[in-house]
């Protein structure tokens, strides 16, 4: 299943789309601490998910990061990027990438998108915080399911 049905489905089932909302409704554990220059990861230890959140981020950037790992807990549900990325030459790129698309999938919907369509690439990139690649490939979505 694509990332984009993923998410919608569960927008559709639990009737939102804020990241913290869901994460409850999956009884995963969103903890704030205090983690220096990271915003955020995701980790499960006995066979409980937790998204670990830099307490310091701005609303916003709180619930973008919480999204991202949310996509992590849904999309890849054993893997540990932290240890991953130091104990291991395994590519975690292919991950990042996907939770991003999880993210921007259950934080944009197709109408926040479409609200958007006479605007340039890059202004919308500036308008929801969001890098160029990552408004190209929701703008692509939105145009794939409207064929």
């Amino acid at each position: 299943m694509h990332i984009e049905n993923i998410v919608e489905s569960m927008c559709i089932k639990f009737q939102t789309r804020n990241p913290f909302e869901i994460a409850r409704y999956l009884n995963i554990e969103v903890l704030f601490e205090q983690l220096g220059n990271i915003k955020g990861y995701y980790n499960k230890a006995f066979r409980q998910k937790m998204i670990h959140l830099n307490q310091n981020l701005e609303y916003d950037d709180s619930k973008q990061t919480c999204a991202h790992e949310l996509g992590h807990a849904v999309l890849h549900t054993e893997s540990n990027t932290p240890f991953l990325r130091a104990n291991t030459l395994f590519p975690i790129g292919k991950y990042e990438r996907e939770a991003d698309y999880f993210a921007v999938n259950l934080l944009y919907s197709d109408n926040d998108i479409a609200e958007y369509s006479k605007y340039s690439v890059p202004d919308i990139a500036v308008a929801f915080n969001l890098s160029e690649q990552l408004v190209a490939y929701r703008i692509s979505v939105l145009q794939n399911r409207h064929k």
